[in-house]
């Protein structure tokens, strides 16, 4: 399917040459657009898409979870906030609530946010230059 999809083969190589911090970086970003396309969904009454774009989020909440380090004390904290956004997710699948997803939508992106200055810091650490995430 990739090779008749110039987009999608990009895509996937993307995903498979990039960093362990990059990929991070998409999952959030991924999240973020799947909030998106949920809150539209509900202001135009479409369930079926709502309830797949939310789940698409909640899948990748849980992808986010399972690969904290629990041996971390930041990573026990960032499981009980992924748990909180999960939560909120499927309250907002069920409720069909705008506001909740403009919450969830302010946390994933405080996350990300942080997520990309780490690895700018990372970068300048290694190479002794900013680079952008």
């Amino acid at each position: 399917m990739a090779i008749n999809n110039p987009y999608a083969a990009y895509e996937q190589n993307a995903v498979t040459t990039a960093a362990p911090g990059e990929i991070t970086l998409m999952l959030y970003n991924g999240c973020l657009k799947f909030i998106r396309q949920a809150k539209k969904a509900i202001e135009e009454a479409n369930i079926q898409t709502k309830n797949t774009n939310l789940q698409k989020a909640q899948s990748i909440v849980t992808e986010l979870m399972i690969t904290l380090n629990m041996e971390l004390e930041v990573s026990k904290q960032m499981s009980v906030m992924y748990e909180y956004i999960n939560h909120r997710l499927l309250e907002a699948n069920l409720k069909n609530d705008t506001g909740i997803l403009e919450e969830v939508e302010g946390l994933v992106t405080d996350f990300r946010d942080t997520w990309k200055q780490v690895i700018q810091v990372t970068r300048q650490q290694q190479y002794g230059q900013g680079g952008q995430a």
